[in-house]
């Protein structure tokens, strides 16, 4: 199957009444990407990897959307980590041919599933940390005549999924060698627990020693005899340290291409193109307003979202389904549209169908989040 291509400028042929609005103009809540500064973003990752060592491999969790996606493969990436076997089931669905689900696929109706998506893609790779794992989806793929392959997935430090580094990733890449229908490709490593280090000297360090348990793992194996293809991992947060470390292969970037609040905290050579259209419903009291949308519209996690361009203002919590209240806000009147950037983009843009997109305040466009809501 072909590399897919994309142009950067066309736009879809839906035809869509927003197309050519004022952005203002939009109801909200609506879920907006500015297209130029998301390219910058998409632009700088990849200059940053061209010649490099390590491969861009996205993690598509980020968007959800195919249009962006599309970008981000015509812009370098080598192919698309996904968080869920539902969000790669949408990315072959629309011709991708190289897909990464950095998470473990349990149970005999995704067993189906995965090898139906191995029969339809080039590659396809799921992570492992079991041997029953492995064996189940040797069982299926075995009948299906496919082959998927495998990452063991290496714990080192984040405390969720994975083997222990060492030994423990030795034995199960031994045991699965001789899996038919298995293809073993190496190692899986997330640094997941340091990301939000603020300080970035100290996130640098302290990730860099994380990530150099995976590498030390690889050393092992690879001194076993047993080829291991990669490692893949890392972060929008750590990819210039973790994704430049020798012995590393592919980076799984997300947020870079949106990003939010918290990773411009980071990272802050991205530039923020994701924002949230609100509106100002009420002004229950002088320096107090309460804007539409809560967390059934935008992602909390990380903390409360801010206001563009108001940095003065707070925003003293974020709990409420389908309001936000503003302390110390200007004279805002009551119909105010203001950008709210969410702290946390991959679960804001998993709570919306689509995007629209926009350049120096006019709509250019409006993409589906096709995979948004795909929790199988």
């Amino acid at each position: 199957m072909a590399g897919l291509t994309a142009s950067i400028t066309e736009p879809s042929q839906r035809a869509d009444p927003r197309i050519g609005q004022g952005i203002d103009r939009l109801d909200t809540p609506t879920l907006l990407l500015d297209i130029d500064a998301s390219d910058r973003n998409l632009k700088r990752m990849a200059d940053f990897f061209r010649d490099r060592p390590a491969s861009l491999r996205p993690h598509f969790k980020n968007h959800k959307c195919v249009a962006l996606a599309r970008r981000q493969i015509a812009a370098g990436a080598i192919g698309m980590t996904c968080a869920k076997l539902g969000e790669a089931e949408v990315l072959g669905e629309h011709g991708f041919h190289d897909l990464l689900i950095a998470n473990q696929v349990v149970g005999p109706e995704k067993m189906k599933r995965l090898t139906r998506l191995a029969g339809i893609v080039d590659k396809v790779a799921v992570a492992i940390d079991h041997i029953d794992q492995a064996a189940a989806i040797s069982e299926a793929a075995s009948v299906a005549g496919v082959t998927v392959g495998v990452l063991i997935e290496v714990d080192i430090g984040m405390g969720r999924c994975g083997v222990a580094p060492g030994e423990a990733a030795l034995r199960l890449a031994s045991q699965i060698r001789s899996l038919p229908g298995i293809r073993f490709d190496g190692l899986q490593a997330f640094e997941g627990h340091l990301v939000n280090v603020l300080d970035r000297n100290e996130r640098a360090e302290r990730s860099a020693e994380a990530m150099s348990r995976a590498v030390q793992t690889r050393r092992l194996i690879e001194g076993a005899g047993i080829a291991v293809d990669r490692i893949s991992g890392c972060s929008s947060a750590t990819y210039d340290v973790t994704g430049v470390m020798p012995g590393v292969d592919e980076v799984q970037a997300g947020t870079y291409v949106t990003m939010d609040r918290q990773y411009h905290r980071l990272v802050p050579e991205f530039e923020i193109a994701l924002s949230l259209l609100v509106r100002v419903i009420s002004r229950p009291a002088p320096g107090r307003a309460v804007l539409d949308v809560g967390v059934k519209g935008a992602g909390g996690e990380f903390g409360v979202p801010a206001i563009q361009g108001h940095p003065d203002i707070e925003i003293p919590f974020f709990l409420s389904e389908e309001h936000v209240v503003v302390n110390h806000a200007p004279d805002w009147p009551i119909g105010q549209p203001l950008h709210l950037i969410p702290s946390h983009a991959c679960t804001t843009c998993n709570l919306h169908r689509e995007l629209v997109v926009h350049r120096d305040g006019c709509v250019v466009d409006v993409w589906p989040i096709e995979a948004s809501g795909h929790l199988r």
